[in-house]
This record gives structure tokens, sequence and C-alpha cells, in this order.
């Protein structure tokens, strides 16, 4: 039975429902992978909102997400219940002037959405889920590129879907790989409520507080208040990331993904630090390299390669960012900055550790991101590896290809 048909009978939508429910995401907490995935795709789309939305039979609930108050919403004003019947993706410039649209009380009221695309996930047995999406309150067009991104991410939380119910599963047929994996996700999840979730709910009521008029004289304060708790759960997120027992396994979603679009967001998580440079960084990359990959962490470990080279490297120095393709793709990073000492060399993957570079100019940072990025990338059973001169540094990533 073919569940991309969505609605076409009662029973395929039964079947539908079934099939949904069979990954215990509904009302549930939001597992942390896909928060992470929304994370990544509002910000790759540069659009103050994103989901994960699972279409029940008379709501859809938000299984990850960000910039959205609420778990949950009524079909009756769901967006991505137009994309469950047809699985195909769904693009909505302006919903003001699409009838299907126009009224709904999320488009005339608040968040005020304008701008809407998503795309479908569909599990490995064909069934449509759901839709992930990314919103906007302000018109705008997409690229067919941007579409096939958005495509991709939605298979990437197919993924990650099938990996959660497999490993709860695995749990109730008593497996204690399962047991403690999920010991793990608790933790994650644990933290997740007592500190990030909590920031998260704060960082939302000051940017409403932000958006008031009579208040723009206190918006000097308000605005550090919010950018020190975005640091806060970044560090939080990092620090759990860097910690982890050496023989715990590290969950791998996977799926085909394309390399260049991994560097990509990797590039645009370091936009920030990226902007103070006059100097530029250039990614040197051919047009499509697939591979087989989780697409949120592979990213995180780019990210983590690139962040260095740009807190090591001058400002009037050019950071640069080779992706090949082959049979063993890569990624290469080389900066022209104050290199690695000889000495310092057998350590830079160890837990916290900092050159004396670092400890002397106060760089930022804990000495977790070389040892966070060779966990990422040896988990994907690739290689990264680090060489140096006085004149700077390559850390390389070799990854398999595709079969």
């Amino acid at each position: 039975m073919d569940g991309t048909q969505g609605s076409g009978s009662e029973r395929d939508e039964q079947a539908r429902l079934s099939a949904l429910q069979s990954y215990r995401l509904l009302d549930r907490p939001k597992p942390a992978v896909l928060d992470d995935l929304t994370r990544l795709a509002s910000s790759m789309f540069d659009t103050p909102m994103a989901a994960v939305s699972l279409v029940d039979r008379d709501r859809q609930w938000f299984a990850g997400s960000v910039g959205l108050g609420e778990p949950q919403t009524p079909l009756d004003v769901s967006f991505c219940a137009h994309v469950v019947p047809q699985a195909q993706p769904l693009i909505v410039p302006d919903a003001t002037r699409d009838q299907r649209f126009a009224t709904y009380s999320n488009v005339v009221g608040q968040p005020g959405i304008r701008f809407y695309a998503g795309a479908p996930i569909i599990d490995e047995d064909g069934y449509t889920l759901g839709a992930l999406c990314v919103i906007d309150d302000k018109p705008r067009d997409v690229t067919d590129r941007q579409v096939e991104n958005l495509v991709a991410f939605a298979g990437q939380a197919a993924t990650h879907m099938t990996a959660i119910r497999t490993r709860m599963r695995m749990s109730d047929l008593g497996d204690e790989l399962a047991r403690a994996s999920q010991r793990e996700d608790d933790l994650v999840a644990t933290i997740t409520h007592e500190l990030r979730t909590p920031v998260a709910s704060i960082q939302g009521y000051l940017e409403l507080l932000g958006d008031q008029d009579d208040l723009a004289p206190y918006r000097r304060l308000i605005e550090p208040i919010h950018r020190n708790g975005q640091r806060l759960v970044a560090m939080v997120d990092h620090i759990l990331a860097g910690t982890r027992p050496a023989g715990a396994p590290i969950p791998d979603h996977v799926g085909t993904v394309d390399l260049v679009t991994v560097v990509a967001a990797a590039v645009n998580a370091c936009r920030p630090l990226i902007s103070q440079r006059p100097a530029s960084v250039e990614v040197h990359a051919v047009d499509h390299v697939p591979i087989r990959a989780d697409l949120t962490r592979l990213a995180h470990a780019v990210e983590q390669i690139l962040r260095n080279a740009l807190l090591f490297t001058p400002v009037d120095r050019q950071v640069l960012i080779a992706v090949q393709g082959g049979r063993r793709p890569s990624v290469e990073v080389n900066d022209h900055g104050i290199g690695i000492p000889p000495d310092e060399m057998p350590y830079v993957f160890d837990r916290f550790f900092r050159g004396a570079h670092a400890r002397e100019h106060a760089v930022p940072g804990v000495g977790l991101g070389l040892t966070i990025a060779r966990n990422i990338v040896e988990t994907h059973d690739g290689t990264l590896t680090v060489t140096s001169t006085p004149g700077g540094s390559t850390a390389r990533i070799s990854l398999p290809g595709t079969v």
C-alpha cells in the first residue's frame, strides 16, 4: 500500500495514521536531533521559523521547531496538511495572495505568516507523515536549488525519525545497547528541559519586548541578554557533544546528502565570525558531491574546523575551503594563520586541550572543537587529519563515497 497517496481513501489514511503513531513522537518532548535539524534549516533559509510538522487526524504536532511558541495547531490552519495528499513540495511566496490560505488565523493574526515552503517527510514505507517547513513573516521567493535543499532536509527528518523508532523498538526488546542510547537521549532531553528550553522561552519574550515601540530606549539592554542566552544554549550543546564518553555510541542518522550543502550550512553557521573579517572565506567546489551522511552532524563537524581556522587566522588573511568528489570525497580547510607548534600537534584532538597561543590571547573556546569534529567524522567511517606549518594549518575530512 502506498502511503504517499495521503487521504485518497479512509483506509489509506488509517494506514498512514497508524504509521505515524508507530514513531511515538506525538505528545512527547521534542527529540533534540529534530530541534537541531529545524535550527539548521532556519539558518540555511534565513527564516525566523521552521518546523518538523507531523500531520495527525485533526492537528499538526511540531516534533521539532524553532520560532514557534505552540507545540501544535489545528489542522484547519495547517499549511503542511496540504503537502501530505500530494507528497510534493509546497511553496507559498505570499499567503495573503493565495486564496487557500489568505483567511487563515495564523496569516491574518499572529505569527503573520507570509512565506511558506514545505517538503514532504516520507518514511521508508512510503507514508507521508508530515512536512519539514520554513516560514517567514515577509513574502519571498525561492530558487530551485533551495527547494532541492529543503527536500534533502525533509529526507533527513525521515531518517532521524526512523532511527528514533528503531531505538525505541530495540529498547522494548530489552537490548542493553539500546537502553544505553536511550539513557543518553534522556540526559540530553533533561538538559534541554532544565536549561535550553527555559532560556529559549526567555529569548522569545525578549523578542516580543524588543518589538514594542515604547520600550525602544531599553533595547540596548534587551539585545545583550538575548545574545548571551543564545551563547549559553550553544555552549551547553557544545560541551555535551565534546564530553561524550569515548566508548559511548553516537547515533548516526544517515541519508544521501550533498557535501556542498553540508559545507554551505557550516559556512552559514560561522557567518557572524566571517562578517567581522575584511578578508573573505572562499569555497571551491564542484556542483554535486553525493555522500551518505547525517547532514546536521557533519555540518557541525565542518563548522568546528572552520571556526578554528577563523579564530586563529588574522582577519586580513583568507581562509580557503575545497570540496572534492571521487571515491573518497573530502573537505579541506586551509588557513594562513599562526600555525600549530610541533610540540602541540600530538594533543590537538585531546578534550579541553588549548594551546599556548589560545591561552595567552584569550581565544574563545574550551578546547573541544577538534574532538567533536573527529568523533563525528569517525562515526561516518571517515578520517580527520590536521597538518601545520608556521604559515598556516590544513584540516582535511575524507569520507566514503556513495555506493
